[in-house]
């Protein structure tokens, strides 16, 4: 009985000795495992963070103008009582999420004036068809280069006039395809983008059923050194603003052969849509010399604006004025020059806008004729041609801080039947700006 007992004893000894050792070695392994865990759970963090990209940067500036309160595009209007003031021009970060078929943008930015929001978009592109994109949202319009040119890269202070007052804020809500294929393509430098949008810009709410098209085609290639890069693109826009009573006025001419404005009210056109179209072409070339990289750009647009007697400016809300047809065209183009190899880089900039072309000079503002029982308005102030010849010179202290001076000198179209535009107005601007880029 003795002897049954021990060798019981001992296989339960045994036993107990097998699960110790199986214990002991899993307890060795999980160290292991522990690490591999944590090894495999830093990599899905940082494949994750790689899909987050953060950039921002600020614009603080100081600006000086001819005269207290000046009408002013380089910034906005002066204060009635103010000729020079120091402001935040921008203040941005912006935050996208990337994965190979997807993009997410959201883009803000904050000044004296308040927050707001810039990019807000999501981008698709499909695996069976990658040389096919589709965005939605809160984006730049898809017409000619300076409106999507980044504000941290553009060498003058801000916009031409042009684009300002035909493409407010520069951003719309809407939907755009683009077309390009891979890199791997021999096609690649040719893209096409189009979509359809509220023309109203991204800061306002739609006021009307009609949706405005935008479409661009644009072909970018270098030689083969990669010395020259140049590129060309043309643009299209085909949409339309909503006429809040029953008049139109457009221009003809009255009994002395003057062009001024024609009347033409019926309760049909209350509610319809006046179109607005336009069409343009931009080229770029860089050259890198040996003396400094040199760059050529310009883009000219023409075509139909809808407006009001007081102002040419696409409209954000619904206009319950006179609606006012005018034929438009404008342009820009810019020379920069690098010096050297220096961090100096020397800006000239000439742009005009003329909102009708129909009249100019000393005929703007002439009293009309009347005949064939027509109603005729006086063309006046907002029929003015505007250019401006920009000067400035650029100094990069280092990769993210660059600093500005730039002066805008601003001719207006005078006339004598028009009071205070007999002259040229005192309207020059110099900023001072420091910009910060992340």
């Amino acid at each position: 009985m003795f002897m049954r007992k021990s060798k019981s004893l001992k296989i339960m000894l045994s036993v107990a000795i097998i699960l110790f050792i199986g214990k002991s070695m899993r307890a060795q392994e999980n160290p292991l495992d522990t690490l591999a865990n944590s090894v495999f759970k830093i990599k899905e963090d940082v494949d994750l963070m790689k899909r987050v990209k953060m950039s921002g940067y600020l614009q603080t500036q100081f600006q000086l103008a001819d005269s207290n309160g000046t009408p002013s595009y380089a910034g906005g209007d002066f204060n009635a009582h103010t000729d020079k003031r120091f402001m935040l021009r921008r203040a941005r970060v912006k935050i996208s999420y990337e994965t190979p078929l997807t993009q997410y943008v959201f883009q803000i930015d904050a000044t004296e004036k308040g927050f707001n929001i810039k990019d807000l978009y999501l981008k698709f592109t499909p695996r069976q068809i990658n040389f096919v994109s589709l965005t939605v949202g809160c984006m730049n319009r898809p017409f000619g280069f300076e409106i999507g040119y980044s504000s941290s890269m553009r060498e003058s202070p801000e916009r031409g006039r042009m684009s300002q007052i035909i493409f407010p804020n520069e951003r719309d809500l809407g939907a755009m395809l683009t077309f390009q294929l891979p890199k791997t393509s021999r096609w690649n430098f040719l893209k096409l983008e189009a979509g359809m949008y509220n023309g109203t810009s991204s800061s306002a709410t739609d006021f009307d059923y009609k949706k405005d098209f935008i479409g661009r085609f644009r072909m970018d290639k270098s030689n083969k050194s990669e010395k020259i890069n140049y590129g060309l693109g043309i643009s299209y826009y085909n949409g339309g603003v909503r006429q809040g009573n029953n008049n139109i006025c457009t221009i003809a001419s009255d009994n002395n052969g003057i062009n001024g404005y024609v009347l033409n009210s019926d309760t049909a056109h209350y509610g319809k849509i006046a179109k607005r179209e336009y069409i343009g072409a931009d080229f770029q070339i860089n050259i890198d010399f040996s003396f400094g990289l040199t760059t050529l750009r310009a883009e000219y647009i023409q075509g139909q604006q809808p407006g009001t007697s007081s102002t040419s400016k696409s409209p954000t809300s619904q206009p319950t004025s006179d609606t006012y047809l005018r034929s438009f065209n404008g342009a820009y183009f810019y020379f920069l020059q690098n010096i050297g190899k220096s961090k100096f880089q020397f800006v000239a900039k000439y742009d005009w806008y003329d909102p009708n072309t129909d009249v100019a000079g000393n005929d703007i503002g002439k009293t009309l004729t009347p005949y064939d029982g027509k109603t005729y308005k006086k063309t006046n102030s907002t029929d003015i041609k505007y250019s401006t010849v920009g000067l400035g010179l650029a100094y990069r202290w280092d990769n993210n801080i660059k600093i500005t001076a730039y002066y805008d000198l601003v001719n207006n179209e005078t006339s004598d039947n028009l009071k205070g535009f007999n002259r040229n107005l005192k309207d020059n601007v110099f900023t001072l700006r420091v910009q910060y880029k992340f």
